[in-house]
């Protein structure tokens, strides 16, 4: 059964922070333009409006696969959502508007016109399981947490290259919780120089680890490197935001944590854990991460080139 036998109106629909522009199809082909408020009322009032008009099941075409509108139209049964990858639209804006502007009455349109003409390719969101789906969530959120802390250290690294340059030296990981440790509790070289040096080497063994065999070398060091600069100024701002960073970053870490062993702990219990386990490369992140981008539905795609059309990739 081809999508237009299958739904009573087909809705393309283009998400903002403040307002949803529309455009409905009706089965004899007649097209409407509409502004909906963003807010669930407001949704909920012209969803309902246009189901008791239309007496039937309503396919919408979205931009995104994971948006909030995407979880707000999922609670309604008489609705199929169809995800319109963000690139697929930009390249069918660029045919019909060479300059690429966006137009948000435009765009709900396109998607529209990309859902009629090629459902092919624009395949229907089908539901996973509730655990698969909150396993789409802790991943999503995972790598999210880690671009986080990825910002974070590159910015300790900028900040300690103004004034303090040393533990960049002595730490080659730099979001180390260690290397945190050390900034918060002596955010200056100065401070450091002050401190007793069996104060400073019970503390780098404390951890224990194989970085214990540097803390030699580290406090030996510490006598003969001299600040990069003596501007109390400089020291005192930069310190201030070294022991900021430092400390995010150990937060984001323990959080990453958390989320790891939640992930571990979910992935576990699912059917297919063991074989997505068992394929090459798949260590405890890339297993769950697969898991929760292929679904638990195995008929959902035939082949690869399908895979890369629904996550918007294909070439």
């Amino acid at each position: 059964m081809t999508t237009t036998n299958q739904f009573a109106a087909h809705v393309g629909l283009d998400w903002a922070d403040k307002k949803h522009d529309v455009c409905v199809q009706f089965k004899n082909g007649e097209r409407v333009f509409h502004v909906i408020e963003h807010t669930a009322e407001a949704l909920d009032v012209w969803l309902t409006e246009l189901h008791q008009k239309v007496e039937g099941r309503i396919a919408i075409a979205v931009e995104l696969k994971k948006d909030p509108m995407v979880y707000a139209l999922q609670k309604y049964p008489f609705i199929t959502i169809f995800p319109v990858h963000a690139l697929s639209l930009a390249r069918y804006r660029q045919a019909f508007s060479p300059s690429g502007a966006k137009d948000d009455p435009q765009d709900a349109e396109l998607a529209l016109e990309l859902m009629l003409r090629y459902p092919q390719k624009i395949k229907a969101i089908e539901p996973d399981n509730a655990d698969i789906r909150l396993l789409q969530q802790l991943v999503e959120q995972r790598r999210q947490l880690v671009e986080d802390k990825r910002r974070f250290v590159n910015r300790i690294i900028n900040t300690l290259k103004q004034y303090y340059p040393q533990p960049l030296e002595w730490f080659s990981h730099r979001g180390s919780l260690l290397l945190c440790e050390l900034i918060i509790r002596w955010p200056s070289l100065q401070q450091l120089k002050r401190a007793r040096r069996d104060t400073i080497r019970n503390f780098l063994n404390a951890k224990g680890g194989r970085a214990m065999a540097l803390t030699e070398q580290r406090v030996a060091s510490i006598d003969n490197v001299i600040p990069l600069t003596t501007d109390p100024s400089v020291i005192e701002a930069n310190a201030l935001m070294a022991t900021a960073l430092a400390t995010q970053i150990k937060v984001v870490s323990e959080i990453i944590k958390t989320y790891d062993e939640r992930i571990e702990t979910l992935f576990d219990t699912l059917p297919d854990a063991g074989l997505f386990k068992s394929l090459p490369g798949m260590g405890p992140c890339m297993g769950p991460r697969m898991l929760a981008a292929l679904g638990d539905n195995r008929d959902r795609f035939s082949s690869a080139e399908e895979i890369q059309n629904y996550a918007g990739i294909a070439p």
